[in-house]
């Protein structure tokens, strides 16, 4: 819940008796409170909304009939994800209409510990965006990899005192706080009047039940009506997501109704950099939902104060009194195109352009985070020791995987790629303490003819991962990774051809994000070249080392069933 200190000036300027710093003269304002648009001027006094009609300023602007909505809210986002530092993200999203982010930063806390979310804290300061804090709770997400951190209730709770932490991120180890886990449970009673998000796919009947009963009030998986029908029954606020690689909203819109909208607003959860630049962010998706038949001040309303009010930001996701001054204007309710972005009452971006000057931006240094173990340039082998293999099978814009029992490629008594039949040998390799640890699996639904994948983002241990059509160009991939200290590379024949140094964490980029853009959009059209079919396959790639989303996923400490949250052989007798 956010405070604003009470200014005898804020009363007199909301009287009229004071001149106001600026006044919004001839807008379409969106009343996300009443649900109307009507004409209305806006007067602003030191970054809060005052009041309406005719009042005296030191500045005005005409707004010329644009429509006048609150800033939109990012209600759950892996900044990581963007592959960009904090101060370019705000260039992004900014001049698109986001003002706000509400953002977990349990990837680079995976990696970095400690240190991983003072830098996002740190690196979000001086910027014309809000960036507010959930504590990641699984640090690490479960015990069946190797994170490069822990992280225990004592070690986030002095966070807690932070004014941009608003609780408790989403609680992804669901099987462990059903079995009561002594930790996890721990983290759950140091919250005080904040929220505890939710990760629960397919959690359904008493367990969900259990689930919510623990404190935990929202969910952003849910994949269909149904699920999410029954955990909006149960009390949980439904986050309906459109990011890259996954996207919900088509099939979760049937669900919003004028009685149970309040209940719901839009994430983007991992959203890459190209997809913000080509298509928008918050933006996009209010357009998205706007085009699937939900009514455009629904759609608003769902894009902030839904956001706010879940997130107790209490004078955040309005245009009225004593609420701040984040807005966004634009010529159609239909197309949402922004013109205009104020931030705390000042023009912040105008027309798609950031208005601002990043040139004294402070940095925060970080350690280096790729440590792997001396490769011989042998370790991918996989000796055969049944013809018969586990696969995992992708799904198409969902992070769920399938999985089969599949006739392996055998040649010389070891298990191979098989790309005539589209199936490809995966890997994990630790890379936090040099272990040597690595699990080997393989995978269906990349259609690479060619070559090899490897990423330093793998979720949520971000351990190094890599697919691939043969063994050399998989290790080539790998050496390369290790000399990058992080990122995404392609290799062919032997040889990289394609790459993205990502040196913060191996998850960030400290370059410009016209340049990083620039890498990832070479990056992906080698990829794409070699034969891959998803739109982003780095990102497909990443999601599949997640032992929290079934079914069948990849560790550092071999394959996964996460229904049944244990390690299962790659071979099948």
């Amino acid at each position: 819940m956010t405070t604003k200190k009470i200014s005898p000036d804020l009363i007199r300027a909301a009287r009229g008796v004071i001149p106001c710093h600026l006044l919004l003269r001839n807008a379409q304002l969106i009343n996300v409170f009443s649900g109307e648009i009507y004409p209305a001027d806006v007067a602003i006094w030191h970054g809060y909304v005052v009041g309406f009609g005719d009042y005296e300023a030191e500045q005005s602007i005409d707004l010329d009939g644009l429509y006048l909505a609150p800033g939109f809210i990012d209600g759950h986002v892996h900044l990581e994800s963007t592959m960009i530092e904090v101060p370019q993200l705000a260039r992004a999203v900014v001049p698109r209409g986001t003002t706000s982010v509400v953002c977990d930063p349990h990837e680079i806390a995976n990696v970095m510990g400690y240190d991983g979310i003072r830098y996002i804290l740190e690196s979000s300061k001086y910027n014309p965006l809000n960036v507010f804090i959930m504590l990641p709770s699984c640090v690490p997400a479960t015990r069946l990899e190797t994170s490069g951190s822990e992280l225990r209730a004592f070690d986030i709770y002095p966070f807690f005192k932070e004014k941009w932490v608003l609780g408790l991120a989403e609680v992804m180890n669901y099987p462990g706080l059903l079995q009561c886990d002594p930790d996890l449970l721990d983290k759950l009673k140091i919250i005080h009047r904040k929220r505890i998000d939710g990760h629960a796919p397919g959690l359904s009947g008493k367990d969900l039940y259990a689930y919510a009963a623990s404190g935990v009030a929202s969910d952003h998986e849910c994949t269909t009506v149904e699920e999410a029908q029954e955990k909006l029954r149960a009390g949980l606020h439904i986050m309906i997501r459109e990011g890259t690689a996954a996207k919900n909203l088509e099939d979760l819109l049937p669900l919003i109704t004028p009685e149970n909208s309040h209940r719901c607003f839009f994430v983007t959860d991992d959203r890459h950099l190209s997809d913000m630049v080509e298509e928008g962010h918050m933006d996009h998706v209010v357009r998205r939902a706007i085009a699937c038949g939900l009514p455009p001040v629904t759609a608003i309303q769902m894009a902030t104060l839904n956001t706010a009010r879940y997130f107790m930001l209490n004078d955040h996701g309005a245009i009225a009194p004593g609420y701040f001054a984040d807005m966004v204007a634009f010529e159609s309710l239909t197309e949402i195109r922004v013109k205009k972005v104020f931030k705390n009452g000042e023009l912040v971006a105008s027309d798609g352009r950031p208005g601002w000057n990043l040139a004294d931006r402070p940095r925060m240094a970080l350690r280096g985070s790729v440590n792997i173990k001396w490769l011989e340039g042998d370790e991918l082998r996989i000796p055969a020791r049944t013809d018969q293999i586990r696969v995992i099978d992708l799904c198409d814009d969902q992070l769920l995987t399938g999985q089969s029992v599949e006739p392996a490629r055998v040649e010389q008594g070891l298990a191979q790629s098989d790309p005539e039949r589209d199936i490809l040998k995966l890997t994990v390799i630790e890379r936090h303490q040099a272990s040597g640890k690595m699990g080997f699996g393989f995978v269906r639904g990349f259609g690479l003819r060619h070559g090899a994948m490897a990423s330093t983002i793998a979720h949520d241990s971000h351990n190094i991962i890599v697919v691939g059509t043969n063994d050399q160009d998989m290790m080539a991939a790998v050496i390369q990774l290790n000399k990058l200290g992080g990122g995404l590379v392609f290799a062919r024949d032997g040889e990289v051809v394609a790459e993205l140094p990502l040196s913060v964490a191996g998850l960030m980029s400290r370059l410009p994000l016209e340049q990083v853009h620039q890498q990832q959009q070479q990056l992906l059209e080698t990829v794409h070249a070699a034969g891959a079919r998803q739109k982003d396959p780095y990102m497909a790639l990443s999601f599949l080392a997640l032992p929290v989303i079934p079914q069948l996923k990849l560790t550092d400490h071999g394959l996964v069933d996460v229904q049944r949250f244990q390690h299962v052989d790659l071979f099948v007798d």
